[in-house]
């Protein structure tokens, strides 16, 4: 009784294999180590080396192995890259997949786990979840997800028990951060190791990279505007070193913005910067605000100069709010402790110490 594990080699299927052998399972990994590294490889398990796209392998491993699992890993995720490379990608994510699944039908297997990918789902489809339905943008997520389709058939016609993982970012332990395809936070993590700060450009792109399926150009366009719209047109090749105190506040507005959230916290915005920056910052928050319709909730210590620019206070008091209205109503407050507060009094209930 073995399991089969593809891409056993690489950083998600050499944990999987850990985590098998410690359940004393017998494990084979095939992988070609195009992508992961003997150092991955538990001493446990047998290391088969060749390619799911070889399929007179495939036939030999299934004929001498009693495989009862199939942990499918081996890929080549590389979707922006995909479009140029579409016959590579459809033999190795596609034509290697159905090797495996044909084996598995004829062989009775009790279960195929097959590692899917976020690209399936396309773009703009935010928040993601498993009732978002699938729109490939790419060859890759095509490839992945007629592989989908094809465990779906096969389940359907021979009784194939298969479940499917659709992981999007994973990082961790193993992973190749050399790869500057196939994993977003290794890219950064290797700038850091680096000692390469993100641009302003790095920075607000971050989150459409990390969350959302766009094109570089779309992502581009839709960083550009937004620096515009907080004033730093022109600034997004610049570092942290380069730009005020005032222009980082600025860009992680941006960086917040370019999401399109329906509610915003900001959390004591203005912390560091002079009266006029700071004055500056809340109106540009405001104005964002109206102009883009989000909810804004700003944490903050700034009285009076919050109350000209916010629809409602809330004073928050031993952990509980103890007044909530709009700046008029809290500034004319009668509560003791509001009105110490408010008009900053070093004589009240509220204890100075």
């Amino acid at each position: 009784m073995s399991i089969l594990v593809t891409g056993g080699a690489g950083f998600i299927g050499s944990h999987i294999v850990d985590q098998l052998i410690k359940q004393d399972e017998s494990v084979i990994i095939l992988d070609d180590l195009s992508g992961g590294f003997e150092q991955n490889i538990n001493r446990k398990a047998k290391l088969i080396k060749g390619d799911i796209c070889d399929y007179d392998l495939i036939k030999k491993i299934f004929s001498e192995n009693k495989i009862e699992y199939v942990f499918h890993l081996a890929a080549y995720a590389a979707e922006g890259l995909s479009h140029f490379i579409k016959r590579f990608n459809y033999n190795n994510n596609l034509i290697g997949s159905v090797n495996l699944i044909n084996q598995s039908v004829i062989y009775n297997i009790k279960c195929f786990v097959f590692t899917s990918s976020i690209a399936v789902y396309g773009k703009n489809q935010l928040p993601m979840t498993e009732e978002a339905i699938p729109r490939p943008e790419d060859s890759y997520g095509i490839a992945k997800y007629a592989v989908e389709q094809e465990l779906e058939v096969s389940h359907n016609m021979f009784g194939l028990n298969y479940i499917v993982f659709r992981p999007h970012n994973v990082y961790g332990e193993r992973q190749n951060i050399g790869d500057k395809y196939r994993n977003v936070i290794g890219i950064f993590m290797n700038q850091i190791l680096q000692n390469k700060p993100l641009t302003v450009f790095g920075n607000v792109a971050f989150p459409l990279r990390e969350k959302t399926r766009m094109t570089e150009s779309v992502i581009r366009d839709k960083v550009l505007m937004e620096l515009k719209r907080v004033g730093l047109s022109g600034s997004e090749n610049k570092y942290p070193a380069e730009i005020s105190g005032g222009m980082k506040k600025r860009v992680a507005l941006a960086r917040c913005l370019v999401m399109n959230p329906e509610i915003v916290l900001f959390d004591e915005p203005t912390t560091g910067l002079d009266p006029l920056i700071g004055k500056a910052i809340h109106m540009l928050i405001r104005e964002c605000q109206k102009n883009l319709n989000f909810t804004a909730i700003i944490v903050t210590h700034e009285i009076p100069a919050i109350f000209s620019l916010v629809d409602r206070v809330a004073m928050l008091y031993n952990g509980k709010i103890i007044a909530s209205d709009e700046p008029g109503e809290i500034i004319a407050s009668k509560d003791p402790v509001v009105h110490q507060f408010i008009n900053g009094e070093l004589e009240g209930p509220i204890s100075i110490r």
